[in-house]
Order: C-alpha cells, then structure tokens, then sequence
C-alpha cells in the first residue's frame, strides 16, 4: 500500500523569465512503485526524508539510497529508482525547469554528476515543499510566481541541508569570511587551514561557485558597502578597514565591480536611508533585534514560527 498526492501546472513563457518555475509538486509514501527507466525534459529534486530504495545509474548499476537523502533528476539523464519494496519510503518532490537551473548548476546547488546526495536533516526542505503544497491550491492567482519563489528558497535549503556541510555552514567559507579583510593571499589563507592553494581553491569552488579571490573580494565590498552606507567613515578609512592601503586603487575596484564610485554609492545611501548616520561602526556578526508588536524580539536571521513540515 502506498498514499500519493501530486499536483501539476503549465506556467507562460512570462513566468519563465523569472528564472525558474515549478512544474509540479508531490507527497508520497509507503511501498511506492519504482520509477523509470524514463528520461525528462525539466529538473526534479526528490527528498527521501525515511526508509530505504535504490538509485539505477544509467549504466544499470544500482546503489542504495538511506533516508534522509536528495535524489537529483536532470534533463536528458535516463534514471530509474524505487523505495524497499518491503518497507517503502517517505518521499517529497518538485518539478522545475527555467534558465537560472545553469546558473544554480555552475554555483553547486545542483549536482548532475552525483545524483544521490546525503542530507543532514529535510526538515526545511520539507517545509518549503509544504509551501509550495498550499500554494498548489486551485484559483491561488499567485500560482506561478509563489511557487517559482519558493522553488529558489528549496535549492537553497537543499544546499545547506547537504550532509557535508557543518550545521553552521561551511567552515572552510566561514574562515575565509571571518579574515577576508585582512591582507592575507591565497595561499596564506590556505596555509592559516593547513591546506594547500589546489585544496582550498576546489573547497572554494564546491561551496561557493567561484575562486577563493573571488569569494574574498565579495565579502570585502560588501563589508566596504556597510561602512559606506552607516559611517561617515572617509573613504581610504573603508579602503583600510576592508583590506586595501591604496584607496585609489579601492576606489576603481569598487567602482568596476558595483558599477558606482564610493563617494556615489554613499549618496544614494544617505538619500534612500532616513535617520542619519550611526557614530557607531556597524558589526555584520551582531545585526540588532528587530521588535514585534505585542512585544518581543525577532532575530532577522530567524523567521517567524514555521508551519509544520509535509507528510
């Protein structure tokens, strides 16, 4: 016996321009019939949240798949999986497609090449398949754009839900992140987690999508931004602050990546944000406590209380 529940839609070439859309939503469980061999046009992430199946790579060889686990549908990929079929599985699907699954590819988020992915805990990614669930309801005229939105927010749950990751994240990224202001290369950075610049540069490009100097130089203008944006700080003092001696130098960097010179960007910010500015350099790790009505706080990197996962 098994229970299943699925829905499908049809978006217009507009939601398509979006990025991504989703195509169909499913919950399913119990001793589940197998699936394929078939070969689709458009992407699924399969979340086996219990039990046990199997996965078939293409050239027939079949591996074992333990809950909880991502399986990886991809276009053009011929696939064929089943649940055990004595005890079957817990199972939550989306179907997507749409030009932004290159770029989630190139970035990491998804993984053609390894199709069965261990997961640390669904729990989010669930939830973000129950949304989209409740979005799936006939008549929601936010049909295409809710689900689309949330079809992002599930390739970023499933990133962070990948079981080598550490549950704050990834540490080898929060390392870089944590010294990127300080005038250290490649390969002193390497060295300060005793890897080599080849181990560091792939550990980079896995978690991140891009090169270490890259990643660096991210963290760098954003944190240039802030001080722009809440000090009064001049500018070759954000140049210092940031990693850099040379405020010329800084100041075209800037203006190359942003697409605006400092002293702009500053500007803009003090005309968009009422209030003044702070005396106070602002601290990215210690954001403030946002207050609710009826009293109490809310921490910005939390969420309000979310809704019970899908079963």
């Amino acid at each position: 016996m098994y229970h299943t529940w699925m829905r499908y839609f049809t978006p217009g070439p507009v939601h398509h321009r979006l990025g991504l859309v989703c195509l169909g939503v499913g919950l399913q469980h119990g001793t589940l019939p197998a699936v394929g061999p078939r070969t689709l046009d458009h992407h699924v992430a399969l979340v086996v949240s219990a039990g046990t199946g199997w996965y078939a790579t293409p050239d027939g060889r079949r591996r074992p798949v333990t809950a909880p686990a991502l399986i990886w549908l991809v276009p053009g990929v011929p696939h064929h999986y089943g649940a055990d079929p004595g005890h079957g599985w817990d199972e939550c699907f989306v179907d997507f497609t749409g030009p932004a699954t290159a770029t989630y590819t190139e970035l990491g988020y998804i993984e053609p090449a390894r199709p069965v992915v261990p997961l640390s805990d669904p729990a989010a990614a669930r939830t973000v398949v129950a949304r989209i669930a409740r979005a799936a309801r006939r008549g929601n005229p936010l049909l295409e754009v809710e689900t689309g939105a949330a079809v992002h927010e599930l390739l970023v749950a499933l990133r962070r839900a990948r079981a080598d990751l550490a549950p704050g994240g990834d540490p080898v990224l929060e390392a870089l992140a944590r010294d990127a202001c300080t005038p250290l290369t490649v390969a002193e950075h390497a060295a300060r987690q005793g890897m080599s610049p080849a181990a560091l540069r792939a550990a980079v490009r896995r978690g991140a999508g891009c090169s270490p100097k890259d990643y660096l130089l991210g963290v760098r203008l954003g944190r240039a931004k802030e001080l722009l944006a809440a000090t009064e700080l001049p500018v070759a003092a954000v140049a210092r602050r940031v990693g850099y001696d040379d405020p010329a130098y800084f100041s075209r960097l800037f203006t190359r990546r942003v697409g605006t010179a400092p002293v702009r960007f500053r500007a803009q910010q003090g005309r968009a944000v009422p209030g003044g500015w702070s005396r106070q350099v602002p601290d990215p790790d210690d954001p403030p406590q946002l207050a609710l009505e009826g009293g109490g706080d809310l921490d910005p990197l939390d969420g309000p209380g979310r809704p019970d996962a899908a079963t």
